[in-house]
């Protein structure tokens, strides 16, 4: 018997020697580009080994809003503007992220998600409430008293009880739900400044997320946040430095960008471009940035902003240098969270320009980091109703017109299942004769949404790299991400030894 199985096993080695060395004779279509760049692909996907080190830092991209279409479409547009072949382009985080998953986005209570609960899941680790922030299940929706005992610990705090440096940088307002969600505690996501809190939340003590950023006691407090805002941090008698005749938000009296220069002579607080840029990391420990009222402009508009605004890339550049500073390392949040505002508005370019500036910043990035010691994801937080359709030919700007219709009229590629490119009792547009390339342009819709398309139940894709990052692999639920991230960095262990110490 053991003479049978060792021939069989001489056999089947031969085979296999004889398959590999015969391969190429054996397969006719080997000279294919196709199959060439196959089986290269093949090499690097067999070359990829796991990273089981621990991780010193973690950069968690989050983008607003990225659907699988949203992917493929930027990607062919990306390639496009460049003058290449846009359906074989290659984004960044496709090539430098290449452990991968799907991502459930359901959360505790709604099969469609808004962005509130889904980010407070991947820093803190559990599915809430629609409408909340930085609660458990346990909450009551805009119920102050509901808080109590409701609320979670992020990795942000853990990183700043541990002693690494944190930072948060978003296009989207700072008090916005993703990046609020690393550090406020509210029953309604709405509560951006004092004056929308609730009668209820006002009697009960409730902070707003502005004041809750400012007075947030983790640590020695963020190094770095960059984002949009700046009205729910000022009072309702000071005057905006950009935009004329419009004012800070605030009704308590609190100048919270005031009381943050106070409180941090390391620190430098800047609103605009040029501000921005004379931030030196090695004079400066950390830095406050508000760069619009309200949200940042999109990428396609931002050298139109008055006051000049930075790219997502040049905030994630300079908030590594600043962070990079700490020895014991940093945990940073980078949210393109325009991509989602732009797909609301049933405006397909904005949001394809708004996902290349976050490969952009990706890119950027990984020039700064050592990619061994560091855990870089990038996801999000849910999909939309955003579509490709069509039989297009190959080459066909993604941006326009896949066909004709059965009403005669042209169709694009892109689309959307409802929003504000359909109209009330009206026949569907003809396209003939649009531009529909144009930035302005805004796709059509099934469904008569006037105000704002909605989001989507489906699936969006996890991509990650670095210590740990294989463990993204499968079909998972959304608040893996922070398992996966407090598993690479230890900060739990790290945090309460660090309570422990500090105790004795």
């Amino acid at each position: 018997m053991n003479r049978i199985l060792t021939l069989l096993t001489l056999g089947v080695s031969s085979l296999a020697l004889a398959s590999a060395a015969g391969a190429q004779s054996a397969v006719q279509q080997t000279a294919d580009s196709y199959y060439v760049a196959g089986q290269a692909q093949l090499a690097e996907k067999i070359a990829t080994q796991p990273n089981v080190g621990r991780a010193k830092n973690v950069v968690l991209f989050v983008v607003d809003g990225l659907s699988v279409p949203t992917i493929t479409a930027s990607r062919i547009h990306e390639g496009q503007l460049r003058g290449v072949d846009g359906e074989s382009n290659v984004l960044s985080f496709e090539r430098l992220l290449p452990w991968t998953a799907l991502s459930k986005t359901y959360t505790h209570d709604a099969q469609v998600a808004d962005s509130a609960p889904t980010a407070t899941a991947m820093v803190s680790g559990v599915k809430s409430v629609n409408g909340t922030i930085g609660v458990t299940q346990a909450i009551k929706l805009n119920d102050c008293a509901s808080q109590k005992g409701a609320e979670v610990t992020t990795l942000f705090e853990l990183a700043e009880q541990a002693g690494l440096a944190t930072g948060i940088i978003s296009t989207a307002r700072i008090t916005h739900a993703t990046p609020a969600a690393t550090y406020a505690k509210v029953a309604g996501r709405d509560w951006e400044n004092d004056t929308n809190l609730t009668e209820e939340a006002l009697a009960g003590g409730c902070k707003d997320i502005a004041a809750q950023l400012i007075d947030w006691p983790a640590g020695d407090g963020f190094e770095v946040v960059f984002g949009g805002g700046r009205g729910n941090f000022m009072t309702v008698d000071q005057a905006d430095p950009e935009d004329e005749g419009r004012t800070g938000s605030r009704k308590d009296g609190r100048d919270l960008v005031g009381e943050w220069t106070a409180r941090h002579n390391d620190g430098a607080y800047v609103w605009n471009k040029e501000g921005f840029d004379a931030i030196d990391p090695a004079n400066v420990n950390r830095a406050f940035g508000l760069f619009n009222r309200s949200h940042m402009q999109y990428e396609a508009d931002r050298e139109k902003d008055a006051g000049g605004e930075p790219s997502l890339a040049d905030m994630a550049v300079k908030a590594i240098d600043l962070l990079d500073k700490n020895e014991e390392g940093y945990v940073l949040m980078v949210e393109g969270g325009r991509v989602d505002h732009a797909h609301h508005a049933g405006n397909a370019a904005r949001a394809l320009i708004d996902t290349i500036a976050v490969a952009e910043a990706v890119e950027a990035v990984f020039e700064k980091i050592d990619p061994a010691e560091t855990l870089v994801i990038l996801t999000a937080d849910h999909s939309h109703v955003f579509s490709i359709a069509g039989y297009p030919q190959r080459g066909n700007p993604i941006l326009g017109i896949a066909g004709k219709a059965d009403d005669g009229k042209p169709y694009t590629t892109l689309g959307y299942q409802n929003g504000p490119g359909a109209k009330l009792d009206e026949v569907r547009a003809d396209l003939s004769g649009i531009d529909t390339t144009d930035v302005d342009f805004l796709q059509q819709a099934l469904i008569p949404l006037g105000e704002s398309e909605t989001h989507a139940g489906d699936d969006v894709v996890i991509f990650a790299q670095g210590p740990w990052a294989h463990l993204f692999h499968g079909v998972v639920e959304q608040n893996l991400v922070y398992h996966v991230m407090e598993h690479a960095t230890g900060l739990a262990t790290r945090a309460a030894l660090a309570r422990h110490a500090a105790a004795e």
